[in-house]
C-alpha cells in the first residue's frame, strides 16, 4: 500500500553521492513510489559537456563553456522504457554516456558559470511538485532546505563494476580498470573543487549500497521518508 497520497503535494528529496553509488536507479524507483518527478542533474552537466565537445570548444575554456551553458536547452522526456535527454531538441540520451563525456564532465561541471546556470534550472524544476533530484550538491547547494536528504556511497570496485555494466547495456565497451581509474579521478575532482564540492549534506542519511539490493536500499529510503 502506498501511503504517500496523504503527504504534501510539493516537496524535494535530495539524493547525493559519487558515480556508481546507485543514485540514478534509486532516484527513479523512489520517484515512482512517491508518484513524483525524477530529475537527473548529472545528465544536465553531461549535456553541457557533450555540446561543448561537439561544438569543438575546449572544456577548459571557461568563457566559451559558460556561453554554451547559458544558451543550452535541456529537456527530459519519459517513455515506457526509460527517460530520454534532449539537448537543443536532439536526443542526447546515449551521447552523454560516452567515454569522452566521462573524461571531461568533471572539468566542465566544476566551472562556476556552468554550475550557476544548471543550479538555476534545477531550482526551477524543483518547484514542480514531489521531486526526487539526484546529483552531487543537491542537499548542500541546490536544495539545502530539502525535506529529505540522502547520501549514497559504495566501494570503488563495486561502483566500477556497476558503471561497466551500465555502459555495456548502452553498447559502450570499457575495461574495468579504465572505469575504476576514471571513477577515482572523478571522486578527487568532485570532492576538491571550489564550487559546491561533493560532500555529505548536513542532516543527510548515509546509505552504503555496496552489498544491498535495489529493493533493500529503496525500502530503507522509504522507511526514512514515511516513518
Amino acid at each position: 500500500m502506498n501511503i504517500m497520497k496523504d503527504f504534501p503535494s510539493r516537496f524535494v528529496v535530495a539524493i547525493d553521492g559519487p558515480a556508481g553509488s546507485g543514485k540514478s536507479t534509486l532516484a527513479k524507483e523512489l520517484a515512482q513510489y512517491l508518484k513524483g518527478i525524477y530529475i537527473d542533474t548529472g545528465a544536465m552537466y553531461r549535456s553541457v559537456t557533450a555540446l561543448v565537445l561537439d561544438e569543438g570548444v575546449s572544456p577548459s575554456d571557461e568563457k566559451s563553456v559558460g556561453q554554451v551553458a547559458e544558451s543550452i536547452s535541456i529537456a527530459f522526456k519519459r517513455t515506457t522504457e526509460k527517460q530520454h535527454v534532449f539537448v537543443n531538441g536532439a536526443d542526447f540520451t546515449s551521447r552523454i554516456r560516452e567515454k569522452d563525456i566521462n573524461e571531461n564532465v568533471s572539468i566542465v561541471a566544476a566551472q562556476k558559470k556552468v554550475r550557476d546556470c544548471m543550479v538555476g534550472l534545477q531550482r526551477r524544476l524543483g518547484k514542480g511538485g514531489r521531486v526526487v533530484m539526484e546529483g552531487r550538491d543537491i542537499g548542500t547547494n541546490v536544495f539545502p532546505e530539502a525535506r529529505f536528504k540522502f547520501y549514497l556511497v559504495a566501494s570503488d570496485e563495486i561502483r566500477a563494476e556497476r558503471r561497466v555494466k551500465e555502459m555495456k547495456e548502452s553498447g559502450i565497451m570499457a575495461s574495468h580498470e579504465g572505469v575504476l581509474q576514471n571513477i577515482r579521478e572523478r571522486d578527487r575532482l568532485d570532492s576538491t573543487r571550489d564550487n559546491a564540492p561533493l560532500i555529505k549534506a548536513e542532516g543527510a542519511i548515509e546509505i552504503d549500497t555496496s552489498f544491498m539490493s535495489i529493493d533493500e536500499a529503496l525500502q530503507k529510503m522509504i522507511h526514512n521518508i514515511v516513518f
